[in-house]
């Protein structure tokens, strides 16, 4: 079957929906650069996250193959989360993304305010 995220029924539309979202980028980059991690870590790395956008994306991650669970049975329960093999391939576009986004700021910034200075 030819995916086709152009059309809107097609999965990869929710699959790219799903990559190109800000915390999947910033736990996938963390994930790629401190490897298993625990979800207490994460949260704290990732400013301005909650708790149940942390966990639903996770949960999203998982589902989709990106992110493998891994759940030590001891007391207190010990969780960690790490990419898989496919989540690990992501990580080459979203740094690209990452930097983008830092170098192009400043012009990004000065033409949003001109754009708010010209509309007001």
């Amino acid at each position: 079957m030819p995916w086709d995220p152009y059309d809107r029924n097609c999965p990869s539309r929710r699959l790219l929906d799903r990559i190109g979202d800000r915390w999947t980028v910033l736990i996938v980059g963390i994930l790629a650069e401190e490897g298993p991690i625990r979800f207490g870590e994460l949260a704290r790395r990732v400013d301005g996250i909650s708790q149940k956008m942390l966990t639903q994306t996770l949960r999203n991650l998982e589902r989709d193959g990106l992110v493998r669970r891994t759940l030590y049975p001891q007391v207190p329960r010990r969780v960690e989360y790490e990419l898989t093999d496919s989540g690990t391939s992501l990580r080459g576009p979203l740094r690209a993304l990452e930097e983008w986004a830092v170098e192009h700021m400043g012009p990004v910034s000065a033409a949003q305010a001109a754009y708010d200075e010209a509309s007001a």
